[in-house]
């Protein structure tokens, strides 16, 4: 048997502002129809991300309900530690929420945290 992290799925209260935000990050996810409920893009490594509509999710679960807390993370190398400090800006400057400003973690690396729009944590991170 053979298993493999294939996809990243994110539920969204507003699917256009979180394509926006990801966007904003870097990813080049091509413009897509406003009325979609799901999207899906894939990165040059070849993990896909994919991204549903709350309406969708409720669609196929009736019983759904929204966490609470901290429910995922994600961390995104970026090619240096000026890259952490600029990505950062760049999307609180967007106006998405900033968790924790840049700075020099003790474990050697610069380190940054930044809401999306569905109050996931997104890491950003590069070696000193």
């Amino acid at each position: 048997m053979s298993i493999a992290l294939d996809a990243v799925g994110i539920v969204a209260k507003n699917l256009g502002e979180s394509l926006r935000f990801y966007r904003v990050l870097g990813l080049a996810i091509p413009e897509v129809d406003a009325l979609e409920d799901h999207v899906e893009f894939t990165l040059p490594n070849g993990l896909r991300f994919m991204w549903d509509t709350v309406d969708l999710i409720k669609r196929l679960d009736p019983n759904w309900v929204e966490p609470v807390g901290h429910r995922m993370a994600l961390a995104f190398l970026c090619g240096s530690p000026t890259e952490v400090d600029s990505t950062f800006a760049k999307l609180v400057e967007a106006g998405f929420k900033g968790k924790a400003e840049p700075f020099d973690a003790f474990w050697g690396q610069r380190y940054a945290t930044v809401y999306d729009p569905d109050g996931n944590g997104v890491d950003l991170f590069a070696p000193l």
